[in-house]
């Protein structure tokens, strides 16, 4: 169960958004959404999670700050869009994954393969909670911005109409 806790409107450098923060009684997430999405069709949607290196510490060492970018751009050019921020670093696992994987990392092994090196999951993130958030703003149908199936999955699961997919990164 999620529940919306507040609001506000945020400028970026991509356009004004209205957010809305959500808690599910362990984390907190939150949407950004531009323009008057409700009991609308094919709506721009990027689910991205959280990732301190690349938001916080401008690491060029990972895509995710160039991914939201590029979500944030497209959602302009459309003037309508959602982007839904999911306390979710390290693919779930969290930033001390990260740390104990970079070993591995620097060696060539792709990230989740690193994951697993030390113990964890290649990708533990869970993106119900973005589908029960798309179903709390009410939008019909979405276009996923995003190159990771496993994401259009879980949403159509739980009952998202996901109507097609764009990538972030090519």
């Amino acid at each position: 169960m999620i529940v919306k806790i507040a609001e506000g409107n945020l400028k970026t450098k991509f356009g004004e958004y209205h957010e809305m923060m959500f808690y599910d009684g362990q984390k907190e997430s939150f949407a950004l959404v531009m323009g008057d999405v409700k009991d609308e069709n094919d709506i721009l949607c990027r689910v991205h999670s959280s990732c301190i290196f690349g938001h916080h510490f401008n690491s060029i060492e990972c895509d995710c700050r160039e991914q939201m970018e590029i979500s944030q751009q497209l959602i302009q050019k459309e003037d309508k869009g959602i982007v839904i921020w999911l306390d979710q670093e390290g693919k779930g696992n969290g930033h001390y994954a990260l740390l104990k994987s970079a070993i591995y990392k620097k060696q060539g092994v792709p990230q989740a393969e690193a994951y697993e090196a030390v113990g964890f999951k290649k990708d533990n993130r869970d993106f119900r909670s973005a589908a029960d958030i798309l179903k709390e703003i009410g939008v019909k149908s979405i276009k996923m911005l995003t190159n990771n199936p496993n994401k259009v999955n879980t949403l159509t699961k739980h009952g998202i109409i996901v109507t097609g997919t764009q990538p972030t990164i090519l």
